[in-house]
């Protein structure tokens, strides 16, 4: 996930927030340690309930801030797609090579994550990051209610229901309509939906800010039912979701030497620096001037370069599908749900359109509008996902790797294409 704090595409300034993450994964570890230390001790059950209930207070107000905050990000970065679009032949080769990518990381996350888990199960211990998580039947659509579920007759009965992949589309959809407005009206509507992003993003980012004290309250409650297993169960997660992120980071060298023409060793040693630095910066934007001198490299058109790699940056999440979808089948996997066809449709049509549609955020800002929509559209709890966002540092060192990577080998393809 691209770290920057907004976008320099299409005009939508963000808020700039800077979130306590070493501080939260700090709190994650404390909160861990100490409930696995004193697991063993008969503790008071107000001590325990009033540690469930600081953890349970800061999970709901982060979600109430999911569906308004889509909703802003979507119509703006929707809005920004289409007018890329609109900048002549060469972006729109850069789109559709976007979606190709998008698309194929998704379906190849949905295909084999279920079989890298029949090798390498969950451990039995991370159990005790679902104690949270609310019981009940779950409802698995066929095929006929999956289409009829595309499109809601009530968009706020929708949002109420938090029915994500109808409110995905028709936001998609609103946006797209507001490109075609005069232009005095589509200013108007654009920076209504520009404001809300930003209110919603300083709602979140004061929530987020106490990340330490409600993941470490959420993380004493797991480390007093897993014990030191938890840790076995979180580094587990971490090597299986950053598997799925290795795939795009593969395919990248892959569509430099099919569709880019250019030999895999020498566009390996061409983005070695811009490599470094996205490892040590964790941020696509950071890493942009060095991506500008491996195009230099690889002596590609400055003229294409100097356009697509900004774009990219702004609009190119290349692991998003892949490793947002395996957050949420992991937390599938974990809590026992079966993942139809239909559900797996549903997560990679709402993956594919968040992540065109959402512009750069904080990666743990990211984390939570990216991944609770999917998993809300597969009918997935998001309870687990207040402790994973903490080892979100980790898998977003793999997400800047790939995406960056991602980058310059699209712009080797679009480049011999105006050949």
């Amino acid at each position: 996930m691209n770290d920057s704090g907004k976008s320099d595409a299409g005009g939508f300034e963000l808020v700039a927030i800077r979130l306590p993450v070493v501080a939260t994964f700090a709190a994650l570890i404390a909160g861990l340690g100490l409930g696995a230390a004193i697991s063993g001790f008969g503790l008071p059950d107000w001590l325990i309930e009033g540690a469930a209930l600081i953890g349970t207070i800061w999970l709901r107000a982060l979600q109430m801030t999911i569906i308004p905050l889509v909703a802003g990000l979507l119509v703006l970065g929707c809005a920004q797609m289409v007018q890329a679009a609109r900048a002549g032949a060469a972006a729109r080769r850069f789109l559709m090579l976007v979606f190709a990518v998008l698309i194929a990381g998704g379906v190849f996350t949905a295909v084999m994550l279920p079989l890298v888990l029949s090798i390498a199960p969950i451990p039995a211990s991370a159990s005790a990051f679902l104690a949270e998580v609310p019981q009940g039947a779950q409802e698995v659509p066929d095929i006929l209610d999956f289409l009829g579920s595309l499109l809601a007759p009530n968009i706020i009965a929708a949002a109420a229901e938090t029915n994500m992949l109808p409110l995905t589309i028709f936001f998609a959809l609103f946006a797209t309509a507001i490109t075609r407005l005069p232009k005095g009206q589509g200013e108007r509507m654009l920076g209504f939906f520009h404001a809300l992003a930003n209110t919603m993003l300083l709602i979140i980012g004061w929530v987020l800010w106490l990340a330490p004290v409600g993941v470490l309250a959420l993380a004493f409650g797991v480390g007093l039912r897993g014990g030191g297993g938890a840790f076995a169960a979180l580094a587990h997660y971490i090597l299986v979701v950053s598997a799925m992120g290795a795939f795009v980071l593969l395919l990248a060298y892959a569509l430099a030497w099919v569709l880019g023409g250019i030999n895999p060793l020498r566009f390996a040693a061409a983005l070695l620096p811009a490599q470094a630095v996205a490892v040590s910066t964790q941020s696509s934007l950071a890493s942009l001037p060095a991506m500008l001198d491996s195009a230099s490299r690889l002596q590609l058109r400055s003229s294409t370069s100097e356009f697509v790699l900004p774009l990219a940056v702004a609009v190119f999440r290349a692991t998003s599908p892949a490793m947002n979808m395996a957050v949420a089948l992991y937390v599938a996997a974990l809590a026992g749900i079966e993942i139809t066809p239909a559900l797996a449709m549903a997560g990679i049509m709402v993956a594919l359109i968040i992540s065109v549609g959402s512009v750069s955020l904080p990666g743990s800002i990211s984390f939570v509008v990216s991944i609770g929509p999917i998993a809300l559209a597969m009918g997935v709890p998001i309870e687990p996902l207040v402790l994973l966002v903490a080892v979100e540092m980790l898998p977003d060192i793999m997400r800047t790797l790939a995406n960056v990577t991602m980058n310059v080998a699209v712009l080797s393809a679009v480049d011999r294409s105006q050949d």
